[in-house]
């Protein structure tokens, strides 16, 4: 195949996941990152390029024409693929000129923002009959007394923008328990010009997050698609997949497929939702459109989405398909799962013997792999960089 697949980010699981996926069908593999130091993804045998360029962030316009350069040195349309929201967020910014030079699969520029924008994808949910968690803006008029009337405490703080609230706060989002942290923590985000909403909290434990994982083509039609249910996440509660499983839920389809389909979306996306404990009722808590944490486990299902994702914008696309078993699988992100496990036994939120007996399934391990083991070894190099450092700063 001529076609190189550019990776974006190769710090992170996801993106090593996304080398794989594409390595092992013997695509040519570029994985870009912004530095050497603790991109372990980069120590894949399925690379067949390194190259490190200018931070998404630090400098977009070196990037894009660091990209731009090396698409012209191509004799063929390099397919790009993101791994981490912030190269989302980049490509979408930049989508026109990186369409010229790249075969990318969303054609809507500004789509990928409004569905990873906690605010404008609210809207668009509702306006297509999915149920989202009750919302208040805090610009509104006597916010805190619609808080209090209509969400209740406790009641969570959500960024707008993930990403930026992510970077600052080392958080996903704030919990709260009575008007005096409301107001703490929407001043705190304000601090910082962080955009953020209030939301009721939607009862159940964490095993009550699904995910409805799917591909769609150039026509926005779903062609692949698998649904998951967390059972473990960091931090817990409300953070993301450590230990999840596949679990067919055909109703998660129904929802996920219309919605996404309704907004005319192209490529990967990952939609989350949470399932009321007390209504049975599924509510989109949010959607990730960049590959997804679960990506080892979905190929192991039987679906690719990086090699569909490249097979489709090279004009060979895979014949459609639907994992509608369950395939007693779950993917382990071990790191921080046993981070979790001692905060959800410390908690009383799960039992040690809960715990024990969940393990005895078999894995897609998020770094692991013994045909490509150097990776977890430069992983494992990186944690005890940190672990000597942290030691070191106490003495």
């Amino acid at each position: 195949m001529g076609n190189k697949a550019v990776v974006l980010g190769a710090n992170y699981y996801i993106g090593l996941s996304t080398i794989r996926c594409l390595g092992i069908h013997d695509v040519h593999v570029a994985a870009v990152d912004y530095a050497w130091k603790g991109a372990y993804g980069l120590a894949s045998k399925y690379c067949k390029e390194t190259l490190i360029g200018p931070h998404y962030k630090e400098d977009p316009e070196g990037l894009i024409k660091f990209l731009i350069d090396y698409a012209k040195q191509q004799s063929e349309a390099p397919v790009l693929i993101p791994t981490a929201d912030p190269y989302v967020e980049f490509v979408d910014a930049h989508l026109p000129e990186l369409r010229e030079h790249f075969l990318i699969p969303q054609t809507e520029q500004g789509l990928y923002t409004k569905v990873m924008d906690k605010g404008t994808l609210h809207t668009l949910a509702s306006e297509h009959g999915v149920a989202v968690p009750e919302t208040v803006e805090v610009d509104e008029d006597n916010f805190v007394e619609k808080v209090e009337q209509h969400i209740k405490y406790p009641c969570l703080v959500k960024p707008v923008d993930s990403p930026s609230f992510v970077a600052k706060f080392r958080r996903k989002l704030f919990q709260v328990e009575n008007r005096e942290e409301l107001l703490k923590r929407v001043n705190q985000a304000k601090e910082e010009n962080i955009e953020v909403i209030v939301q009721r909290i939607i009862p159940g434990f964490d095993d009550h997050m699904y995910t409805f994982d799917a591909y769609l083509n150039q026509d926005a039609k779903v062609t692949h698609w698998v649904t998951c249910q967390k059972l473990r996440q960091f931090p817990i509660n409300y953070g993301a997949s450590v230990y999840t499983q596949q679990k067919y839920v055909p109703e998660l389809y129904d929802l996920g497929a219309k919605f996404l389909e309704g907004i005319r979306y192209k490529g990967f996306a990952e939609i989350e939702f949470k399932k009321d404990a007390e209504t049975g009722r599924f509510y989109l808590i949010e959607i990730n459109v960049r590959i997804t944490n679960l990506n080892h486990l979905l190929y192991l299902t039987g679906i690719n989405m990086p090699y569909i994702t490249y097979r489709e914008l090279t004009g060979q696309p895979l014949e459609p398909k639907a994992v509608e078993t369950d395939i007693n699988r779950v993917f382990w992100y071990a790191y921080e799962d046993l981070l979790a496990v001692r905060e959800y036994v410390k908690t009383g939120q799960l039992s040690a013997k809960e715990v024990v007996r969940s393990y005895f399934r078999p894995k897609a391990h998020a770094i692991w792999d013994p045909k490509d083991p150097k990776p977890a070894i430069e992983f494992g190099k990186k944690m005890a960089g940190l672990v000597f450092r942290k030691v070191k700063s106490k003495s």
